[in-house]
């Protein structure tokens, strides 16, 4: 199972009424002294994780994360260090996942490769080798709802009693040198038994994707699939400008045709991405190899399959031709796919059936992962 592809026709599968669940009465974020919560989640890991586990650590520190937040990404590497710093320090750090996947519109994922299914949280722990707990709450949200979580990320100090002892953000920079260290000041304190400075903080990030959002992301797909679907056609000179890409988009080109099975197999993926990168400088064109007379098939494939892009029929005669303006190391079959950076160059290759985790990892480490601009997100 693809899991982004699988969200999208999830969500229609969906009732939207079945799932319309608001925060639990009385729904309120942990104060200071309150006891932790009990849990007991899966971990990407392969095993179930609760809060009982971590009883013989002197300090527990809760860190409720997701995949998607530009902010959360942002954080990963601290989070990480958190736990490399501290761990031989009596401080536990567990990581969980609060939201309700199928509740994040595909135009919340602009930022990221995966999505927050708790089989994107094991991608996403694999690819950034995470050493601690990350454990995924989405099904219920029970415990997001007990803790009171209101953004990712969010952490929760616990003393030795399982009190809560300081609750709020990290620090106070995404992307820069922090000068505010809140969490990291807030555990040496409560190591060395001292009082903590500050107590809580603001919470920065992206709210809680609550399962109550789940209509909101249905309609969204469902005003997606109305949007109009042209097909005009390409010529040499369109081409080699495409491919020349004097503009400040990221273009993501996929060469196709009606009698490819596996091009037509693919096309909900790059849809997808479209719908999830073209609120940045993004692009998603495809070029049909069909024969011009082949015109209002190619057009119906395309109608569809939803594909709302810059989509062409090649008009070049020349299949050689075609192939040296778009990308000379193209050996000729299909489908085949390149991301193309401002100016020209190929960032992104693969010739056949295109591995869609392969293809947004390269889309969002391009564009960058948090807020910053991509030039910051690169340093």
């Amino acid at each position: 199972m693809r899991a982004i592809s699988w969200l999208a026709s999830a969500l229609l599968a969906f009732g939207a009424a079945s799932f319309a669940v608001a925060e639990p009465a009385g729904f309120h974020t942990l104060e200071n002294g309150e006891a932790a919560p009990a849990f007991k989640l899966p971990g990407v890991d392969g095993r179930d994780h609760a809060l009982n586990d971590f009883k013989d650590a002197k300090l527990l520190l809760v860190v409720f994360t997701c995949n998607h937040c530009p902010t959360a990404q942002a954080y990963e590497s601290r989070i990480a260090q958190l736990h490399a710093d501290y761990k031989d320090r009596g401080v536990a750090l567990v990581a969980i996942s609060p939201n309700d996947d199928q509740a994040v519109r595909l135009d919340e994922l602009g930022y990221t490769d995966v999505g927050d299914s708790f089989t994107d949280m094991k991608l996403r722990a694999e690819e950034r080798k995470f050493e601690f707990p990350y454990l995924y709450d989405g099904e219920t949200q029970a415990t997001a709802a007990a803790y009171g979580v209101v953004a990712t990320p969010q952490v929760f100090l616990f003393d030795e009693a399982r009190k809560l002892r300081y609750v709020g953000r990290i620090d106070d920079q995404e992307v820069k040198e922090p000068t505010k260290h809140d969490a990291r000041n807030a555990i040496e304190a409560v190591l060395a038994g001292k009082p903590v400075p500050v107590e809580k903080t603001r919470t920065f990030g992206c709210s809680t994707k609550w399962a109550e959002k789940r209509a909101d992301a249905v309609a969204s797909l469902e005003k997606w699939d109305a949007e109009p679907v042209s097909l005009e056609r390409l010529d040499e000179a369109t081409l080699e400008k495409l491919a020349a890409n004097d503009t400040d988009k990221l273009l993501l080109v996929n060469v196709w045709a009606t009698w490819c099975g596996p091009c037509l197999a693919e096309l909900p993926e790059f849809v997808t991405m479209n719908r999830m990168y073209r609120g940045r400088e993004f692009e998603l064109v495809t070029i049909s190899l069909d024969e011009l007379d082949q015109e209002p098939q190619a057009l119906e494939a395309l109608k569809d399959k939803k594909v709302a892009a810059k989509n062409y029929l090649s008009a070049i005669a020349d299949r050689d031709r075609l192939a040296d303006l778009l990308d000379k190391e193209w050996a000729g079959p299909l489908p085949h796919t390149v991301l193309i950076a401002p100016g020209g160059k190929v960032i992104y290759r693969h010739t056949g059936a295109a591995e869609p985790l392969a293809v947004r990892r390269a889309i969002a480490d391009f564009l960058g992962r948090t807020y910053a601009s991509r030039e910051q997100a690169k340093k």
